[in-house]
């Protein structure tokens, strides 16, 4: 882990990550939150850590605490500030209870605007059977101190991208053609990830770790903002503890539009979450 992470480890609910994605229950499925700054990339707040601000609020509202699977069609873009969030409770069983909940802003005419929608299912991970029956390999990565984060390039302009203060990020170097101006048009991106004060990982953060990566548009050979339409992740397994290793793949760009298939191993060679997401492109 990096030098800021070793110091002082932040552990799972006392970390800024738990801090900036607490809500406040104002009335019976009805959350406040006040949206982080931190978490941006130059104005825009980043589509993960807003998963996982609507995830936690689901995890209060329904009996189950994990998700297993959420589903987020993001329609304007958020503001870092106050907003509020309504859930749904749609269903709920035994092993599994299903709900939906909605991210709200007020535009400058006072009008109440809405950023992101969800449904979900949640249940509890530590009652899955160990039974594992796979094809899927974990990504093979240099070690940490062969690869490279935001720390080792230039100097990012002011507020452009203050996420990466929070993350540990350390991309495979073959994945990084487009920081040196020669992408490999391959569509790959794989990094070693962590929060930067060393929380580890849980089903909320995996959430995050899914759409925290540079776009792999970049190794295509494209620049600019690439905005999430849709977003759907499967929580697998708890993490075990350690760093992260995701990958993710673009194979199809086509009419503006791209999809990124991410998955994301744990310390232990666990594939712990899977996502996809429908991303539109600036050409």
């Amino acid at each position: 882990m990096p030098e800021a992470a070793s110091a002082t480890r932040a552990t799972i609910g006392d970390s800024e990550f738990d801090r900036d994605t607490a809500v406040t229950r104002r009335a019976p499925g009805v959350y406040d939150i006040d949206l982080s700054a931190g978490w941006t990339i130059i104005s825009a707040v980043n589509g993960g850590y807003l998963l996982a601000v609507l995830g936690r609020a689901l995890a209060d509202a329904l009996p189950h605490a994990d998700p297993f699977t959420i589903s987020a069609h993001y329609l304007t873009a958020s503001q870092p500030g106050p907003a509020v969030i309504r859930t749904d409770v749609v269903r709920t069983g035994r092993t599994l209870s299903t709900g939906q909940a909605s991210l709200l802003q007020y535009d400058e005419q006072g009008r109440e605007v809405e950023r992101i929608r969800v449904l979900a299912s949640y249940g509890d991970l530590d009652s899955l059977p160990d039974d594992v029956r796979t094809s899927a390999e974990p990504p093979v990565l240099p070690p940490m101190d062969q690869c490279f984060g935001p720390q080792d390039g230039p100097t990012p302009v002011d507020g452009s991208s203050a996420i990466t203060d929070r993350l540990m990020l350390k991309l495979d170097p073959s994945t990084l053609g487009w920081a040196l101006g020669a992408p490999s048009g391959k569509g790959e991106m794989r990094s070693w990830f962590g929060l930067a004060d060393g929380r580890d990982a849980d089903p909320l953060s995996l959430l995050l770790a899914v759409d925290a990566l540079p776009p792999t548009a970049f190794e295509i050979g494209l620049k600019g903002w690439v905005p999430t339409v849709e977003l759907t992740v499967h929580v697998r397994c708890r993490p075990a503890p350690g760093p992260l290793r995701v990958s993710i793949t673009t194979r199809n760009l086509a009419g503006g539009f791209l999809e990124e298939d991410a998955e994301v191993w744990d310390a232990a060679d666990r594939l712990v979450a899977q996502s996809r997401q429908l991303a539109r492109v600036r050409l």
